[in-house]
């Protein structure tokens, strides 16, 4: 049963659903982690997005929404940020500053391509979409190409070791890009697109790191300086082939995902200034997702009271959709749940190390290819004959496959932690709460009724401008609210903390500095005034 009313329910709904499924990601994302870990995030979100704005046209592509939401969130995962919330534990103002300051930037930068992601299959017609498709393939296989040979003892790591970052991954992207284009003989939108983030990727690794020798949290990597050139470079691809609304959607969900880090690390502080005994990181974790998944909300929203409709003529390259159906249904679960295996399952006792000869990972993949099987057999045999148990219409197609990706991920997260321990309450309770909700509003928020945008097409030009300028003044301010705040709790440094300066060696410099600009404006006093005389002569007479 659907629900019908006014836009402003659509707005709300969209608002409570986006928030909940990223919250309830960011849950879980805290415990598989990296990459793959916050893929799973960013597809619940999109998918919440593409279904309750009321957007016919949308609902159709929430295969395309949850793979391209998927693939935008999974690029902030690379950056290392636990020194940095270390900062913030340290009672040490520079430090706590420097902290908050940096969070928000990791934030930023995430939510930037994530909502950069999550916007695109609102605005691209079919054959911008389907273009994409093409040089990611040859990506992902590049990138599979070195998954196994690491995975597999091939190679190691630690040879390929360049200030902890993903020089490797980056660099396999060029190349497989370039490879294909000089086979088909063309470069695609796509391609383009891949190309223009690596390159933007290179440049800042290569300028701030390996040149200036910018450090954010020695000695741990450096995928910010890469991500930071990629979101930039993203932004003005973007711009420069007229899709500032996707611009305008990256930028808002980034400041609200700035703000939502460095919000969220103030909240866990509190919490602990309580001397309370709980999992305090997860609370912050998940208060990052939910702040999160409103400024996804709050963007799409926007866009889908304003975009015209995206058409899907010509129907062209299926394929593309079963691609990311896939995706999303088997190889995201696949990423995240077999890391249960090697990881706690075997330390506790879960399951035994070898049985019949083929290892626990063995029997896990194995078991998996066959889901798999039967999965994709499913997915091929619906396109020609569908299958009664798929629902008929879009939403309901959208619908199921929420909620089969959002329950195969909380069950697996749950796997997780066999035996379970009292302690994991306060963060498997409230993601299954949160699954719950999310199932709730999902089945029942959206209307029968089609939205048919009726406001005028903005010119996002103004859009952006006021985005960025409101934006940054808002975080800005918040930064430092949110670290005077820290320093009026933390009386002195708490567990797990991190000294990013040394205070009287800060102390040291900045004298050195106030004696310098005060000698340099003597001096130049003295320049302009030789001996006080122009002051002599304006002295009153005795």
């Amino acid at each position: 049963m659907t629900r019908t009313g006014s836009t402003a329910a659509l707005s709300r709904g969209t608002l409570y659903l986006a928030a909940l499924s990223l919250s309830l990601g960011w849950g879980v994302r805290g415990n598989w982690g990296h990459e793959f870990g916050a893929m799973i995030p960013g597809t619940l979100a999109a998918m919440a997005a593409s279904l309750l704005t009321g957007r016919e046209d949308w609902r159709r592509r929430v295969a395309y929404f949850a793979f391209f939401g998927a693939l935008g969130w999974s690029f902030g995962g690379s950056m290392s940020y636990g020194i940095v919330l270390g900062y913030t534990h340290s009672a040490s103002w520079p430090s706590v500053l420097y902290g908050f300051a940096c969070l928000f930037v990791i934030g930023f930068l995430w939510g930037a391509i994530g909502g950069a992601g999550t916007a695109l299959p609102a605005f691209l017609d079919r054959e911008r979409l389907t273009e994409l498709f093409y040089p990611l393939g040859a990506v992902f296989l590049a990138w599979t190409v070195q998954f196994l040979a690491f995975e597999g003892g091939w190679l190691t790591e630690e040879a390929f070791n360049w200030y902890d970052t993903d020089w490797v991954a980056a660099l396999l992207a060029v190349i497989a890009v370039v490879t294909l284009g000089l086979i088909r003989g063309r470069f695609c939108f796509g391609s383009n697109l891949i190309l223009c983030m690596a390159a933007g990727w290179w440049l800042a690794f290569l300028l701030l790191v390996v040149g200036l020798e910018i450090r954010m949290t020695p000695p741990r990597g450096d995928n910010w300086a890469g991500c930071l050139g990629m979101t930039l470079a993203l932004l003005a691809f973007l711009w420069r082939k007229g899709l500032s609304p996707v611009v305008f959607a990256a930028l808002v969900t980034a400041f609200f995902a700035g703000f939502g880090f460095s919000t969220a690390e103030l909240i866990k502080l509190l919490g602990v200034s309580t001397g309370i005994a709980a999992n305090w990181h997860s609370v912050m974790e998940q208060t990052f997702g939910l702040i999160s998944g409103i400024g996804v909300a709050v963007a799409m929203i926007y866009l889908s009271k304003r975009l015209p409709a995206v058409p899907d003529e010509p129907p062209i390259r299926y394929w593309t959709e079963i691609f990311s159906l896939g995706f999303v249904l088997l190889v995201i679960p696949f990423l995240n749940i077999r890391k249960n295996v090697e990881s706690v399952w075997l330390p506790n006792h879960v399951i035994p190390v070898e049985m019949f000869g083929l290892s626990a990972a063995g029997w896990f993949n194995l078991a998996y290819l066959i889901i798999a099987g039967t999965v994709t057999a499913l997915i091929i045999r619906h396109q020609k004959h569908p299958l009664s148990v798929v629902p008929a219409t879009w939403l309901g197609k959208g619908q199921a496959l929420f909620l089969v990706f959002l329950w195969w991920i909380v069950i697996g997260n749950l796997s997780r932690y066999l035996p379970f321990e009292p302690g994991r309450l306060i963060t498997e309770g409230v993601i299954h709460v949160n699954a719950c909700l999310c199932t709730l509003l999902v089945l029942t928020w959206p209307m029968e009724m089609e939205f048919v945008p009726q406001k005028k097409f903005p010119r996002f030009g103004l859009v952006n401008f006021m985005a960025i300028v409101v934006g940054f003044a808002v975080c800005l301010g918040a930064v430092w609210g949110q670290a005077w705040s820290t320093m009026q709790v933390l009386k002195e440094p708490t567990w797990g903390y991190h000294y990013r300066f040394d205070d009287a060696q800060m102390m040291k410099w900045f004298e050195q500095w106030r004696d310098t600009i005060l000698k340099q404006w003597d001096k130049n006093r003295e320049e302009a005034d030789p001996g006080g005389l122009k002051q002599n002569e304006n002295a009153l007479p005795e």
